[in-house]
């Protein structure tokens, strides 16, 4: 059977993953009775719940003979790790562009690497059908984007398609009959190029490992592409790392296949298809697996270094192991070496002290999914503020930068260019409208600039505001950088909150807790209306006497206390604080050893 392997390259929310549904559905992957869940390939339940892809995943559909092995990669440039192994396995690559809000950020950012590997796009311009939809407007971005990629003039002569993924079809034109998708499915067999490595079938046994994974029942698989030769189950294969050295000999228990969503055992791996092989103890991502007599290992693409770095450790408040069962260094050690291992854009670093380790990824969504991922196994960390990776070059230092595009309602541009190039040391790059009262912003801002960004930027543009970032450069360092402005509320004492303490304090500033929740010293409750510190006590009561005044006994209203996401938190704390995170809870607290040192600091002080 024919082979044909794609890469489906989407920005966040353009609609990869319904098309991706739709492919399964038209291509019969489905029985016609059988319940399908929307969003199918997002099988990870963080991704279900922020409608984002974060883990590469293949399936596999046949058109008219051919086999077509389709890989949905993430659109958010925190994961590209997954988006460079990935596009090293595929042919072709299909990048889905919304007609109204046209190419960003992160289309931009994988297709660069698309193109690099000298792979040909097919476009296929997404909700056409939207009113706000400016197709042609969108094709004429496209081209430019990939002019200035450095695309070559095959790679600028791509064909495209006008589709509706939500409505299920694509057509040549924009006036076509709009049934179904197979001018999508002609034209992905007729332009992408059948494997190269289909001719290579008489070659010894060759395969990059890509992604690594384990199974229940056979234990430890890596998927790959095969680039040489034909392997059944019962042969013997070796593993060599990228400089050539031998890891393992070790026998073939299983060779796995994509059809449709699930993966079939298949009697044999031909050259030019995404197989999965079962049978290894020690081989990882970017290890080749091949016959004995292969001696030279595959080239595996080399990764984006990381951008910044975040201390994980252990979390040792006063309510410590309340709420987890993994709280020892020892497990979230072998924990974060095991992310490392399947996630080739993450570092792991020991600290000194053995009980903390520094983290190294793409960004703050990156080193947020790894935290939920870890609460939600049941471990309980401390996490410090996010810091930037600098780099050394020529005896000059250098930080990273990144390319900000913000679509924001004119009224509110002003504020938003004022943070972004004053404040935040930012470069105003282009400004220009994007319609129905719309201006678009793009700035070069540096890394550390845009730390806890997020919030303000939502509440300087009442909530209407987009903002999307991506790697951009290395440039020489900006100097320093204003932090936080305000300072922060800090319990003074151990107990559960009062509702007429807290109602006292709400005058000070924004409470992040309500009442009758556990407090210790040390903890955060609170942001200060001023820029200073202010320590308070949340457990003072009313005091009670014998006299009935008028008013005396009405009910205490509360204000909303304001509640954090894990990644707001994680944004929000200052260099002296950090995020203690527990399956049930996520609080901030003041990074002190002993609170009893620190209240008779604090004593000395005043």
């Amino acid at each position: 059977m024919d082979i044909r392997n794609i890469a489906i390259i989407a920005h966040v929310d353009h609609g990869k993953t319904t098309m991706v549904d739709q492919l399964l559905k038209q291509s019969g992957s489905f029985r016609e009775n059988q319940a399908v869940a929307e969003r199918v390939m997002d099988s990870n339940d963080i991704e279900r719940e922020r409608g984002i892809t974060i883990l590469a995943k293949a399936t596999s559909v046949e058109w008219k003979g051919t086999r077509i092995n389709i890989v949905d990669t993430p659109g958010h440039a925190d994961f590209g790790g997954e988006v460079e192994r990935i596009l090293s396995m595929v042919d072709g690559v299909c990048l889905l562009v919304d007609a109204a809000e046209g190419p960003m950020p992160q289309t931009k950012f994988v297709t660069s690497k698309a193109l690099a590997l000298g792979l040909r796009p097919i476009v296929v311009l997404n909700k056409v059908d939207k009113p706000a939809a400016e197709p042609d407007q969108t094709l004429n971005e496209i081209f430019d984007l990939f002019a200035n990629l450095g695309a070559t003039d095959e790679q600028l002569d791509f064909p495209h398609v006008y589709a509706s993924g939500i409505g299920g079809w694509a057509d040549e034109t924009l006036d076509g009959p709009r049934k179904d998708l197979s001018a999508l499915f002609d034209l992905i067999v007729r332009h992408v190029p059948a494997p190269v490595q289909a001719a290579r079938s008489d070659e010894p046994f060759q395969m990059l490992a890509v992604t690594l994974g384990a199974d229940p029942f056979i234990g430890r698989i890596l998927t790959g592409r095969v680039e040489a030769g034909t392997a059944r189950a019962g042969d013997t294969l070796k593993a060599l790392s990228r400089d050539g050295d031998r890891i393992e000999q070790f026998r073939v228990s299983k060779i796995l296949a994509f059809r449709g969503l699930n993966q079939t055992a298949i009697d044999e791996a031909v050259a030019g298809d995404i197989v999965t092989l079962a049978g290894m103890a020690k081989a990882t991502v970017a290890d080749t697996l091949c016959a004995p007599e292969v001696d030279a290992p595959l080239q595996a693409k080399p990764i984006d270094p990381p951008t910044i770095s975040v201390t994980f450790g252990i979390n040792d408040s006063p309510l410590a192991g309340r709420d987890g069962n993994k709280v020892q260094s020892r497990v979230i050690r072998e924990r974060l070496m095991r992310e490392a291992e399947t996630n080739v854009a993450i570092r792991v670093e020991d600290t000194p002290g053995g009980d903390a380790f520094v983290v190294s990824g793409r960004g703050e969504l990156q080193m947020g999914v790894l935290i939920e991922n870890m609460r939600r196994e049941g471990f309980e960390l401390s996490i410090s503020r996010p810091r930037v990776i600098y780099r050394e070059e020529n005896g000059e230092r250098l930080e990273p930068i990144e390319e900000v595009i913000v679509d924001v309602d004119d009224d509110y541009t002003g504020a938003v260019i004022d943070k972004l190039t004053g404040t935040r040391k930012g470069d105003l790059v282009e400004m220009r409208p994007a319609g129905t009262g719309k201006t678009r912003i793009v700035a070069h801002v540096p890394s550390r600039g845009l730390i806890g960004y997020q919030g303000e930027f939502m509440t300087d543009t009442r909530g209407n505001g987009v903002l999307n970032r991506i790697f951009h450069d290395w440039a020489p360092y900006k100097g320093p950088i204003q932090g936080r402005r305000q300072g922060v509320l800090i319990s003074m004492e151990d107990g559960v909150s009062v509702a007429y303490a807290l109602w006292n304090l709400e005058e000070r500033g924004k409470l992040f807790i309500g009442a009758q929740e556990q407090v210790y010293q040390g903890m955060i409750i609170g942001e200060h209306s001023r820029d200073n510190d202010l320590e308070v006590n949340p457990l003072k009561g009313k005091k009670l006497t014998n006299v009935r005044a008028s008013g005396t006994d009405e009910a205490v209203r509360l204000t909303t206390p304001v509640r954090m996401s894990l990644e707001e938190a994680i944004a929000y704390i200052d260099d002296d604080e950090l995020v203690e995170v527990t399956p049930k809870a996520i609080r901030l607290r003041k990074r002190y050893l002993d609170p009893h040192e620190r209240k008779r600091q604090s004593r000395s002080e005043g």
